[in-house]
């Protein structure tokens, strides 16, 4: 490899605002909007085929294997493997207003300026929603999951799609899922905030999906926040509860005592 070369991108990067990696490869934003990208080419790294769009970048996110961008005028521009969203031909033409991205392991999901939602790549992670799409109105927040996307609507209702071993079919709690103020995601679950404070979990129950041993105690739930495995909640006066695998942080009886006057959770 040149070493030049790799003057050259150092150089460059010094000035970058926000990085994102997919599995092999870095992107990083720089202070004037264009995007420098390193590593396996197949998976992002090789941004050379899209370099001359990528201007005016305002928001980055990553699969496994490749990166999307949002530009200034609210387009997307992506590159890396096609199977892993690094394609996104099949719906360009709708990719317009763009003004959030979600990405799974695979696939990519927008909101758009109307509310509605457009997903593209591996069909396994999410990339298509077509089950859901007539649904998808109104769309206020996106989660994603390893392989599954959940979307809160403005009327507080909430639609999944993915692997359902992901968190990907909701309909189990579909019922209960009303009035949702906030999504959050572990790798393999899901978990909203109800307007009443109550917390209601789907998706593989090792990974926090099944919320039922602590659900007495989930009541006045200020912030959810999560690891690839659990879930842990702020409650209104201050103490926290956890779920999920043990390993992961689903169990915090070791230090419940000292989990008093919590403000914000923070994960690794």
């Amino acid at each position: 490899m040149d070493l030049r070369f790799l003057g050259e991108i150092q150089t460059m990067v010094v000035t970058a605002r926000l990085l994102q990696a997919t599995v092999t490869a870095f992107a990083a934003i720089l202070a004037n909007g264009s995007v420098v990208s390193w590593g396996h080419a197949r998976c992002g790294g090789d941004s050379s085929a899209v370099q001359s769009q990528l201007k005016g970048l305002q928001k980055l996110q990553a699969t496994a294997g490749a990166f999307a961008a949002i530009l200034a005028d609210g387009f997307v521009v992506c590159w890396g493997d096609p199977g892993f969203g690094g394609d996104s031909s099949p719906v360009q033409s709708q990719l317009k207003g763009v003004q959030q991205l979600q990405a799974t392991a695979g696939a990519f999901a927008a909101i758009l300026a109307d509310g509605s939602v457009i997903s593209w790549g591996d069909p396994d992670c999410g990339g298509i929603s077509s089950a859901v799409q007539s649904q998808l109105k109104g769309v206020q927040q996106l989660q994603a999951a390893g392989l599954a996307f959940a979307a809160l609507l403005a009327d507080g209702s909430v639609l999944s799609w993915g692997d359902p071993d992901y968190g990907g079919d909701s309909s189990k709690v579909a019922s209960q899922l009303k009035g949702v103020q906030q999504i959050q995601a572990s790798g393999r679950a899901f978990a909203a905030i109800l307007a009443d404070g109550s917390v209601v979990s789907w998706g593989d129950p090792e990974s926090g999906g099944d919320s039922s041993a602590v659900q007495s105690q989930l009541k006045g739930v200020q912030q959810l926040q999560a690891t690839d495995d659990a879930f842990a909640a702020i409650l209104a006066d201050g103490s926290v509860v956890s779920w999920g695998n043990p390993e992961g942080g689903g169990d915090s009886s070791a230090v419940q005592s000292q989990l008093q006057g919590v403000q914000r959770l923070r994960h690794s």
